[in-house]
């Protein structure tokens, strides 16, 4: 790539940072998207946070999350409707281009019915989500975390959810470091073609001592970056790239530090 105007630092990113340090050195460094998360948004309020974003030039990519839809009883899947009503709340104030859906494990160990409260869940927020045009974007996660964060795995099942749904509402979150290992990942990439409402990067380290924990910079681990963005773009999607990172050592770089090594690995790696 050539510029960095498709380029969002993920807030995840900068985790022990504040909302206000990480919208500072957004701006500072040229960044020109942020994507939030609702925990951090508790630190200023979403209305604060919005004006700190504007005020700053930036612009917010995604919120996350919504979903974990998945519940052992009907009132505790209705509950967890009305949060995911208000993350889209939250979204529509920010102006955020998708709110990311992290769908959730399984209640207990019916994983199939888990799939089907997300599906229901979806159905469910959708109407919400259209009348405040807030986008809802299914992050399908690699399958270690199916037990705690996601019983939607695969780009294959991310597509067959989505396209239950009006494209305009609903469509899919490609992040590298979920869906890399995928032998069909280009050609789910590419059945794909239409739906994708964001794309996340990072890199597999090896050896892998977490897999929550030990996402890489770009270029120091073994996924094909420019590969998948190449095909995420092809199948027509050109919207910001964050860059998403947990990793303890990323997290204690100094901001004047790390954001010009994103910005320096995303130009040579994505």
């Amino acid at each position: 790539m050539d510029s960095v105007a498709r380029l969002s630092l993920n807030q995840i990113t900068t985790e022990r940072a504040s909302l206000v340090e990480t919208v500072d050195a957004c701006a500072r460094h040229g960044v020109p998207y942020v994507a939030l998360w609702r925990h951090k948004l508790a630190e200023t309020g979403v209305d604060r946070a919005a004006r700190m974003v504007r005020d700053a030039g930036l612009r917010v990519s995604s919120l996350c999350r919504g979903g974990m839809f998945p519940a052992p009883t009907p009132a505790e899947r209705a509950a967890r409707i009305d949060d995911n009503r208000r993350a889209v709340d939250d979204a529509a104030v920010l102006g955020a281009e998708v709110l990311i859906l992290v769908c959730g494990p399984a209640a207990d160990r019916d994983i199939d019915a888990a799939r089907g409260m997300v599906a229901d869940g979806i159905a469910a927020l959708v109407p919400y989500a259209a009348e405040r045009r807030v986008r809802l974007g299914i992050e399908p996660l690699h399958p270690a975390f199916a037990a705690e964060r996601s019983c939607i795995t695969t780009l294959r099942e991310a597509r067959a959810l989505a396209t239950k749904f009006d494209p305009a509402t609903v469509g899919i979150v490609a992040d590298v470091y979920h869906i890399w290992w995928d032998p069909a990942l280009y050609r789910e990439i590419a059945r794909a073609a239409g739906r994708f409402m964001g794309f996340h990067v990072s890199d597999w380290l090896v050896p892998s001592r977490d897999v929550l924990m030990s996402r890489g910079m770009m270029g120091d681990g073994v996924i094909e970056l420019q590969r998948i963005r190449t095909a995420v773009q092809d199948a027509g999607y050109a919207g910001p790239i964050e860059v998403e990172i947990f990793n303890d050592a990323v997290w204690s770089t100094p901001l004047d530090t790390l954001l010009p090594l994103v910005k320096e690995r995303y130009l040579a790696c994505v």
